[in-house]
């Protein structure tokens, strides 16, 4: 997946200080809030590593385009289509199949409701 959408970038609108914590929440869904506070726990506990890592990540993430997205709508199934591409796709389908189906009962009332469309339609095949 090498989509524009699918990438993780540095968001700019919603920084505190590089927008690496704020991209990071929109890659995955997650609120920013819970990616700041889980990045400074980690930061003080477990692994000072990680501010070098965050100014380097800083510098190498692009920033994201302002026009990447349209809508809240559309942002969140970009966030389903990052976690689950699999489930995505398999909702999709499920969408299809649907829509196939009632197609196909709109099909079946009109035939059956108009002989002479019916007529027409054994007189092709």
């Amino acid at each position: 997946m090498n989509s524009p959408r699918t990438t993780l970038y540095r968001d700019k609108q919603n920084a505190k200080l590089l927008g690496v914590c704020s991209g990071i929440a929109d890659y995955t869904g997650v609120n920013v809030m819970w990616v700041r506070l889980a990045f400074i726990l980690l930061l003080i506990t477990v692994a000072p590593i990680l501010l070098p890592g965050y100014f380097v990540a800083g510098l190498l993430l692009n920033k994201k385009p302002p026009h990447l997205y349209v809508d809240q709508e559309e942002t969140k199934y970009w966030q389903r289509v990052r976690q689950s591409p699999k489930r995505t796709a398999r909702e999709i389908r499920g969408k299809f199949r649907e829509i196939d189906r009632r197609l196909a009962d709109v099909e079946t009332y009109y035939v059956t409701s108009n002989p002479r469309l019916s007529a027409e339609i054994e007189r092709l095949r």
